[in-house]
């Protein structure tokens, strides 16, 4: 009977699993791993507390902006305060402002591959979603202990772009070896600004090996000093016929505004994506993470989709590829270099 009281007693002072679930976090590292069912109106008690947030995205376009409008309309008396740059920038401003011992930003939304530079220099707080649950293992960046870095909030394609009334049908390639159909020497473009081509590049050498790449050279393609969406324009306006790497979102943008472009995927779709991330010292926590929540949910999906972005969530009819996903950063440098060094050599410059 004494064993049996003293298990007893052993067991009520015991946190339960449940008490373990209910009981509300204490710090940080407990708010960004809390899972318990009222996750959600915790989340949004304490950022109502905190009053705004600062997110910083590299999301371009009108999609950050509508992102904000859906989230302050959701969740009223939180105000999102956002800078927008590209990742680059973003990258380099958090490190400065880190080293200066200003932590000003709380939600980050970028590009992978500048990401991982933000996890190499611990500029960020691994955290945990019951959003995530939806999300496939490879869309997530696992920091240890049940915990990621980030995870996959949009997906932009990079397939072939061309214009309707130039390239003819049977000129139009199902593959990359279509590439190299005759019809389309002098006719195709690649620009050199952003990070289209160079993808496109890198998934042609591991669709089809360099040396499939190096024949491309014999298609006179121009190289112009345009980012991918200016050069949907190009396509447009029939300046060239046709690019191997723009991404399907400008395509069908332009395409809504009465471009007579059409956009395919090819072997391989290298897959720009931006993830949510959570700072490393958030001075608003609560509202940091329940900004990263709404991103990775339906209603921030959502959202998204209307801006022709992608969702890991969901399957496609092609097959993706993130070159930077599973690398280092020193290793996926050098490959960028590579890739960046194999586009001027098969291109000539264009006077644009």
């Amino acid at each position: 009977m004494r064993v049996v009281a003293l298990t007893l007693f052993a067991l009520l002072l015991s946190p339960s699993p449940a008490w373990l679930q209910t009981r509300k976090p204490a710090s940080l590292t407990e708010l960004v791993s809390y899972m318990g069912a009222d996750r959600e109106q915790m989340l949004y008690a304490g950022a109502k507390v905190e009053g705004k947030l600062m997110w910083y995205t590299s999301l371009a376009g009108g999609s950050y902006k509508a992102l904000v409008t859906a989230f302050e309309a959701k969740y009223p008396g939180v105000r999102v305060d956002v800078y927008r740059a590209g990742g680059a920038d973003l990258f380099v401003r958090i490190t400065e402002e880190y080293k200066a011992g200003r932590n000003l930003v709380d939600t980050i939304e970028t590009t992978e591959g500048n990401l991982m530079f933000m996890r190499d220099s611990r500029l960020l707080q691994p955290y945990n979603s019951p959003m995530l649950k939806a999300y496939p293992d490879d869309a997530k960046e696992a920091a240890g202990k049940g915990l990621y870095y980030w995870a996959l909030a949009r997906e932009s394609y990079i397939g072939f772009t061309y214009n309707k009334n130039l390239v003819p049908a049977a000129a139009v390639p199902k593959n990359y070896d279509g590439l190299l159909n005759p019809d389309l020497k002098g006719k195709m473009g690649l620009a050199l600004g952003g990070a289209s081509s160079s993808r496109a590049i890198g998934a042609m050498i591991k669709a089809k090996g360099e040396e499939f790449v190096k024949k491309l050279k014999e298609q006179q393609i121009r190289l112009f000093s345009l980012d991918a969406p200016a050069l949907v324009n190009v396509i447009a306006s029939g300046e060239v016929a046709a690019s191997p790497a723009i991404f399907q979102s400008h395509t069908w943008l332009a395409a809504t505004k009465g471009a007579p472009v059409e956009w395919l995927p090819m072997d391989l779709v290298p897959n720009n994506v931006g993830s949510a991330a959570i700072a490393v010292k958030p001075p608003h926590p609560y509202g940091a993470v329940l900004m990263a929540d709404f991103l990775l949910s339906p209603d921030g999906q959502k959202v998204l989709e209307k801006f022709h972005y992608g969702s890991a969530t969901r399957e496609q009819p092609f097959k993706r590829w993130r070159p930077e996903h599973g690398l280092t950063t020193e290793k996926y440098e050098k490959d960028v270099e590579y890739w960046e060094k194999l586009l001027k050599q098969i291109g000539h410059k264009s006077s644009r």
